[in-house]
């Protein structure tokens, strides 16, 4: 069966505002869990996978099941994965990731939640972020499970596969590129230094399970907040939308920051459809809380 890659809404939802003033008195009572989605990281030059333009309509993403089934996709994978790091990797936080962390050191935040796994929370600041999906920075043996840098990957990646540069047609949120069969079918893939085994990027692949001590980890964080703020996600996926329901289902507010409609709209008082980065930022100057820490860019 594959993955729920898209939703169509079937429920009546209140319409998106441009009043992000319940936004500002959730942050202002404090206690606010975050859940954020790749539209937090458009920004940053990361794309998204649903919004406009986003990657699935071009790109259908790596299933677990493939990759775990077939030599020649986990080929096809790592061509576009370590073609797409050489810029994923290089990826700054943008003004929403640095409203983010400075919403937490200003203590308005419980906790942050992400469903991003480019770092770029903890590159602006965030501290204790819950990567629901993993993070590509790591990588991690099927056969042993030892975890080691992406970028100690990467570099044996280059030098087995000296002269790869291929033009990709772009750059999509799980971090690979967009190539062709033709363009990857030389490329070498290496396996685990240690043992020897097949080694994966330490993501939670579309058609895999999100672990179940993190899934309660989280679940624990929800029914600590005051309030869930969810940033950029469609909640398209079970794996956030769940977190969403049990908000809502505890008396928890529920705030979406997204331009577009999401499969949790129902479930919120408001759905705040403004540029993320720009709304946060006006959020951070209209409570007072300073912006500085973390890298800068975007």
């Amino acid at each position: 069966m594959r993955p729920t890659l898209d939703w169509t809404p079937t429920e009546e939802a209140p319409p998106g505002t441009t009043d992000p003033r319940p936004v500002a008195d959730a942050l202002r009572a404090g206690g606010v869990l975050v859940l954020s989605g790749a539209g937090l990281s458009t920004e940053s030059g990361i794309p998204d996978y649903r919004g406009e333009g986003g990657s699935l309509s071009r790109h259908t993403p790596m299933t677990y099941q493939d990759f775990t089934a077939s030599a020649g996709a986990r080929q096809r994978y790592w061509a576009r994965g370590h073609l797409g790091w050489r810029t994923f990797g290089r990826a700054l936080p943008n003004a929403g990731h640095r409203a983010v962390a400075a919403f937490g050191r200003h203590g308005l935040l419980s906790g942050v939640i992400t469903q991003n796994v480019d770092g770029l929370h903890q590159a602006a600041g965030s501290e204790g972020v819950v990567e629901l999906h993993g993070s590509l920075g790591r990588v991690v043996c099927l056969s042993c499970g030892a975890l080691s840098p992406r970028r100690e990957l990467a570099r044996r990646l280059e030098e087995v596969n000296a002269g790869f540069a291929p033009v990709a047609a772009g750059i999509n949120p799980d971090g690979d590129a967009d190539l062709t069969r033709e363009q990857a079918r030389d490329f070498r893939v290496v396996p685990c230094a240690r043992c020897g085994g097949v080694l994966k990027p330490d993501v939670v692949f579309f058609g895999e399970s999100v672990p179940p001590a993190r899934v309660e980890h989280c679940r624990r964080l929800v029914r600590e907040a005051s309030s869930l703020l969810v940033l950029g996600s469609s909640l398209t996926v079970m794996s956030g939308l769940r977190f969403v329901r049990q908000a809502a289902k505890e008396g928890k507010p529920v705030l979406i920051v997204n331009r577009d409609r999401t499969r949790g709209d129902a479930h919120a008082v408001t759905r705040v459809a403004l540029p993320l980065g720009a709304t946060l930022t006006a959020l951070a100057h209209q409570l007072g809380v300073p912006l500085d820490g973390g890298r800068t860019g975007g």
